[in-house]
Formats: C-alpha cells, structure tokens, sequence
C-alpha cells in the first residue's frame, strides 16, 4: 500500500512543541505519521507517542514508519474527540503537546474510491472513517433544500449555496446522485458561466462543506483543544494547523477564550468570576507556509499554523 502524504509546516511544528526528550506527546491526526516520525526522533526511551486517527490505513503507514523509534509508541483507532477517553484507557494523567493537522491528508484525496475529490470520478463517500455509516450520499440524496443550502453557506462558504442546493434538490428527482462527477455536473451547471472562471475549481466550496457536514469536522476543535489545554502540563505545547477560515477563526478564538477567560462586565475593577488563564497564546498571526514549502508540496497553500502555551 503506497500510503503518500508530505507533512504541511513541518518544521514549523516541531520547533512550536517545543519537544521535551522524555515528555508524551499526541498526534491527534496521524495520517502517514510525517509529523510522527519527526516528534519521535526528538523523543528519548522515557518518552512517549500516542498517535491517533480514524482511518486504518493512515495507521498502518504510521506503523511502519514509527518502528524503529526510540521512544514508546502507542496508535490508537479513534477520533481526536475523544481525546479525554484514550489517555484515560492509557492511564496518561498529563502530557506534554498535542499537534492536530486538521486537513485531509493527500493520501486520502489522491485514493479516488474515497470521494474526497472533485478531479477523480468516485461513490460519493468522503468518510474519513470508513467504520461510520453516514456518508456524503446520505447529504446529498436526503438533506432538504434548506439543510443543503445551510451547509454550503456555513461551511463553504459558498455564495451559490441557494442555487446549488436548488439544482441538486431538482436533479435527484431523476434518481439517486451517487457520483462526484454526476455532483461536479450539477455545480457547474448551478453556477452561472462568468462566475466559473474565477476563485478556482467550481466544486471546490460544496466539497469542502459536505466532507465537514458528513465528518462533523467543525463541532470537535473547540472540545478537543479544551481537553487538551486541560491535560498539558505546564508550559506543554498544542499546535494546530487549520485550512479553512472557520476552522483558523475557531482555533483563534478558543486559544483566545482560554488566554482570557474573564466574563466580568468590563467596569468590574477587579476579576470575580474566578476563571483563570490556562494558556498563552504563541502565535498573534499564524505561521503559514514558506515559499519554498509551497514549491514542492501546493497543498500546504492555505494552511495556518496557531501554537499556545500551557500556564
């Protein structure tokens, strides 16, 4: 299985997790384990790598490349939600960093069958997890005109949600859409000829919102990094790296709501809610992409990185 993945922001995350020898660390999306094997190769026989994702394959790719690391390895088959449980079951009190790489890794983009891609004729299917039921069809096929067209404007960020939504509600009346190209066809023609010709690929916005929808993609970030900040030790690092402007505002504005916690009216001279700063926020701006970075691999094109600290 030829498992291909190049790590966006690569070094740029290592230097943001501020890597202790013996501390434990946790991928919470481990795709081909690129960050992995970097974090491990800083780690010595006392430390420790928890490596986690939803997709088999990504871990047995990981699994391969991690095993001649030093440090205790353990990957875990589940979803960074669930943070909390696993180091639970693993006995972890405490750790010190978790990076989460919130794109979808080239390899499952470049395995057509997966449906992830609007170039590649495939069964609409976009799971990440191919253990969950629900899938991109189910979107597609069921959700009504009002649920579709939500869905493209929120998390697509698509200014011809209502008309797509519209043209898919009237072609599924045929018969089941059950194809990304028959999906591509219906897009193309919902959006007008002029307004095809800028702003990339026309799918690309409707694609983005039905992988988010079908995965649950933006309701985790804030639970998962409140999880996180709440079991790293102090000056203990989470990096995230995001690719969408709601995914990035979500990340800024919980680092931002753990910096400053405070919800006493703003003529209060003194704080009595009592919350305190978890974290430091590392990064004002995020860190994107160098231009050699974006040379070689240009998917890292939209990626953010935001890094805070444990107080």
């Amino acid at each position: 299985m030829n498992f291909k993945h190049i790590s966006v922001l690569l070094e740029e995350c290592i230097d943001g997790l501020n890597i202790k020898h013996d501390g434990i660390y946790v991928d919470g999306t481990l795709g081909g384990g690129g960050h992995s094997k970097e974090i491990a190769n800083k780690l010595s026989e006392k430390g420790m790598l928890i490596g986690i994702d939803q997709d088999k394959n990504a871990l047995k790719a990981a699994a391969e490349k991690l095993k001649d690391a030093k440090c205790k390895v353990q990957l875990v088959y589940n979803n960074f939600r669930n943070l909390e449980e696993i180091l639970n079951e693993l006995n972890i009190k405490k750790i010190d960093g978790v990076l989460l790489d919130l794109g979808v890794s080239s390899h499952q983009l470049d395995e057509a069958e997966r449906g992830f891609s609007y170039m590649q004729d495939a069964p609409l299917d976009m799971r990440m997890d191919k253990g969950n039921t629900f899938s991109a069809k189910e979107v597609v096929n069921q959700y009504s005109h009002g649920e579709l067209t939500r869905i493209l404007r929120e998390y697509g960020e698509e200014k011809w949600a209502k008309r797509i939504a519209e043209f898919i509600v009237e072609d599924r009346k045929q018969g089941e859409i059950s194809t990304t190209y028959e999906l591509v066809d219906i897009i193309k023609k919902a959006i007008p000829k002029g307004a095809r010709k800028e702003g990339g690929h026309p799918g690309k916005r409707t694609f983005q919102a039905i992988r988010i929808e079908v995965n649950q993609e933006l309701e985790i970030i804030e639970d998962t990094i409140n999880i996180a900040a709440k079991y790293l030790n102090p000056s203990g690092r989470i990096c995230i790296i995001t690719f969408h402007s709601l995914e990035d505002r979500i990340v800024k504005n919980t680092f931002k709501a753990l910096e400053d916690p405070c919800t006493c009216p703003p003529q209060f001279p003194v704080c009595n809610c009592g919350k305190e700063k978890m974290v430091k926020v590392i990064t004002r701006k995020p860190i994107v992409p160098s231009k050699e970075e974006l040379e070689v691999n240009s998917r890292s094109k939209s990626s953010k990185l935001r890094i805070a600290e444990r107080v």
